[in-house]
């Protein structure tokens, strides 16, 4: 059993519609004709030599990711280059590719959101909301009740898939945490709504040096708030599959939904002293 790609995309494109994207951003279609016949697809974050590989061996039609492949210009797609080999693969084996990214970020029960419930942050609302008070990046939220930084770092890291660099805190151990407010990928530009909401603690990715550092400075004027959790990109966007795949696996029961388990965080370990 399958179906178009053409359907495929006008599922995806009401789950996550292209218009909520931000302008920077470039979700859709990378690889592939909408009117080939697709029966499986795989689901993944990042789009890697390693995850078109597994689709190809697995008989995969279509590769459904979170990062857009092509994010950025390119000047060549010559086979000599990373993008370039990847991209002639994937044709030549008929495998597509799809990417929902910023798009699938804001809506309601999308990446934040799926992190939010992952990790037990109740009556969650988007941190930063559109018009549609639903819709927005980030989430904001209770937990059911105060829980050391200490605990709730634990918590999270034994929710996320494990990965090299792990959960990293700054924030006193032993502070009660009660308002969580959260951002699934690259989130240190919200670090100042998740202050301006009262957050007693702020979870997000790729938190640079100097963002974290002035958060930190505020906190000592204000009880220690908000504390700061850095989690890998991956990882906080990787909960998000499972709730896609089962999302289209109830509109399309004739075609077959696979989260891959393919680790694409790029960190492989890290050495201490």
């Amino acid at each position: 059993m399958s179906v178009d790609l053409s359907q495929l995309v006008a599922a995806f494109e009401r789950n996550w519609p292209i218009e909520l994207a931000e302008q920077w951003d470039a979700p859709g279609l990378v690889v592939g004709s909408v009117n080939q016949k697709v029966s499986r697809v795989l689901l993944t974050v990042d789009v890697t030599a390693e995850i078109l590989a597994e689709a190809q061996d697995g008989e995969f039609d279509l590769i459904l990711a979170h990062h857009p492949y092509l994010m950025r210009g390119v000047n060549t797609i010559s086979e000599q280059t990373a993008k370039g080999a990847l991209l002639a693969s994937a044709a030549r084996s008929r495998t597509a590719i799809y990417a929902a990214h910023t798009n699938a970020d804001v809506v309601a029960d999308g990446v934040s959101a799926a992190l939010a419930a992952a990790i037990g942050i109740l009556d969650a609302q988007p941190l930063v909301p559109s018009s549609d008070r639903s819709i927005g990046h980030g989430r904001i939220g209770q937990l059911a009740s105060p829980i050391t930084l200490g605990d709730f770092a634990r918590q999270v890291a034994g929710v996320l898939p494990s990965t090299a660099t792990g959960v990293r805190v700054a924030g006193d151990y032993d502070q009660l945490m009660s308002r969580v407010a959260l951002c699934g990928g690259a989130g240190d530009s919200f670090i100042g709504d998740a202050i301006n909401a009262g957050a007693d603690v702020y979870l997000s990715s790729d938190l640079r040096h100097h963002p974290v550092q002035d958060a930190r400075e505020h906190s000592l004027l204000n009880g220690g708030k908000p504390a700061i959790i850095d989690v890998s990109h991956w990882a906080a966007e990787w909960l998000w599959l499972e709730v896609a795949a089962k999302q289209l696996s109830q509109e399309f029961s004739q075609v077959q939904f696979v989260v891959s388990h393919l680790r694409t965080d790029p960190w492989d370990f890290v050495v201490t002293q």
